[in-house]
Formats: structure tokens, C-alpha cells, sequence
């Protein structure tokens, strides 16, 4: 059974930086290379939304509104999948939530509360 255990949420000032990562059990190195990650976020009274996709082949793309500030990376090795965020704002306030693409495998989400 795949799990996904995400953690790095915390607290954090606006203008700080956070590093997310995801953790993948219950399948093999090379299933976990072969799978597209993707980052989701929640915000509070929002619909669940996609923040960042990696694809086997290492290829990222992001929703405009993080551009430039979150950086999705994966090490296949160990099976994880990281989501850098810099420059964080009150908006981006939310459960960041790790998803294997094409699968019904989530995460349970971590929190990621910016406030000063």
C-alpha cells in the first residue's frame, strides 16, 4: 500500500522560507522513478489546488502564482519529493498536500501558516 507522509510545515514570518518534503513507502525506487509527484495546497475556504508537478523525467512546471518562489525536486533514490518555498506571504497560507499522479495516493497534508 503506497504511503505519503509529508513534513517541513510550520510557522514561519512573511519573506521566510520553508522546505517541504514528501516521503514515499509501500513501493519500489524504480515504481516511485517512474512516477509523476505533484504538490497540492489547500487554502482555508478553498477548493484543494496544484502548486507544482515533477515528472519522471525531472520536468517541473508550477501555477503562476508561485512562480519564481517554489521549487518542486525529486531524489529518487530515497524516494522523496521536496517543495522549496522563499518569499512566503500571508497567502500562501494553507495544507500542502503531496499527490503521485494518476493515483489516488495523497498525503495527509502539512500546514504552512505565514503570519508575523
Amino acid at each position: 500500500q503506497v504511503q505519503l507522509v509529508e513534513s517541513g510545515g510550520g510557522l514561519v514570518q512573511p519573506g521566510g522560507s520553508l522546505r517541504l518534503t514528501c516521503v514515499a513507502s509501500g513501493m519500489s525506487v524504480f515504481t516511485f522513478a517512474l512516477s509523476g509527484m505533484a504538490w497540492y495546497r489547500q487554502r482555508p475556504g478553498d477548493q484543494r489546488e496544484l502548486v507544482a508537478t515533477i515528472s519522471n523525467a525531472g520536468a517541473t512546471d508550477y501555477t503562476e502564482s508561485v512562480k519564481g518562489r517554489f521549487t518542486i525536486s525529486r531524489a529518487n533514490a530515497k524516494k522523496t519529493v521536496d517543495l522549496e518555498i522563499n518569499n512566503l506571504a500571508p497567502e500562501d497560507t494553507a495544507v500542502y498536500y503531496c499527490h503521485r499522479q494518476d493515483t489516488n495516493a495523497w498525503g495527509q497534508g502539512t500546514q504552512v501558516t505565514v503570519s508575523s
